[in-house]
């Protein structure tokens, strides 16, 4: 995935004065996991709600 650049100066001028490396790779990092996120939900590669509840509760069944 790409960003622009825009969208990293974005992401910076929410960040604090002084901020630890880790923090910034960190926003970027779930910048880009949102977008993809977004972009699955967008194309219907998703799970109802009642799906996941229903095949997790198999899970926690004796």
């Amino acid at each position: 995935m790409i960003i622009t650049k825009q969208q990293v100066l974005e992401i910076v001028e929410d960040l604090p004065e002084e901020v630890d490396i880790d923090e910034v790779i960190y926003r970027l990092y779930l910048r880009q996991k949102l977008e993809v996120a977004e972009k699955d939900i967008r194309e219907g590669r998703t799970v109802p709600h009642e799906e996941v509840v229903k095949e997790t509760s198999k899970w926690f069944k004796k």
